[in-house]
This record gives C-alpha cells, structure tokens and sequence, in this order.
C-alpha cells in the first residue's frame, strides 16, 4: 500500500494533557476521557480505511486537513467571508495538539510508529460539517527502496 486517505467525522479534537490523581499513597496518570473518546474515532476509521492490510513501513508523508466548526456566535456577516475562505480559525483546538492525536492513535494499525512520518502538511479550515481527512503516503525513498 503506498497510500491511504480516510475521514474521522466530528469536531477534531486536541490532545489533553495527561490528568494525576492521587489513589490511596500513589499518584496515578490518565488521559483525559475527551481524549481517549477522540482516539478511539480515530482508530475506527484508521482501521477500517486499512481494511486488513499491514501496516505501511518506511518514510512516509501526511497529509491532514482540519475542518473545525463555524462558531455559532459567527454572525451573517462574518459567515459569509468565513464561507468566501477570508476568515480562518485562530482558536482552539491547536493544530499541533490534534495532530499529535491523530498520529498517536494511526500508530500500530497505518504504520508501526508515527516516527515514520518525515513530512507533515496540516490546515486548518471552518466548515459546516467539522472532519479531519488524512492522508499518508509513501514518500519516494520509500518507493525507491521497494523497487530496489
């Protein structure tokens, strides 16, 4: 397989800090449940796009847009230039924090290891209908290896 794209629905999601909670003496890390919700969508849809196959190996290139929603504070105005593409979101979810979710949650069912990824493409863009869509391929390293 030298790529694959998929769509997680739903409002994208930033990576939360881990949460500690003290149990007894011992002090116990957990992800937050907004997290692992977010994640778990992830790795559906990453698996269901892979439809069986291994996971890819190599270099590998992403490709991921993010399609979060139109505030609905947004007034008719403001609307319309965010629909035109002259407004783009500057508030949460940082792209950084879902990015690191989303390749988090591929690691094991696209690839063995988000290490894998030497190029990364992501935007951010209002929608109507909030998605991220992925895309990983094989760079051309990678290509060239197989051929060879």
């Amino acid at each position: 397989m030298n790529s694959l794209t998929f769509t997680i629905p739903g409002q994208p999601v930033a990576k939360g800090r881990p949460k500690f909670a003290r149990q007894g003496g011992f002090v116990r890390a957990y992800t937050p449940e907004k997290t692992v919700a977010y994640e778990t969508l992830v790795k559906l849809a990453a698996g269901e796009a892979m439809a069986g196959a291994a996971p890819m190996q190599g270099p590998l290139a992403l490709l991921l847009l993010l399609y979060v929603q139109i505030p609905k504070s947004t007034t008719k105005r403001d609307r319309a230039a965010i629909e035109a593409g002259r407004f783009l979101p500057t508030k949460k979810p940082d792209i950084d924090n879902v990015l690191k979710a989303i390749t988090d949650a591929m690691n094991g069912i696209v690839y063995l290891d988000d290490a894998q990824i030497v190029t990364v493409t992501v935007t951010k863009i209002y929608a109507d209908t909030p998605r991220a869509e992925v895309r990983v391929t094989a760079t051309h390293a990678a290509l060239e290896q197989k051929a060879a």
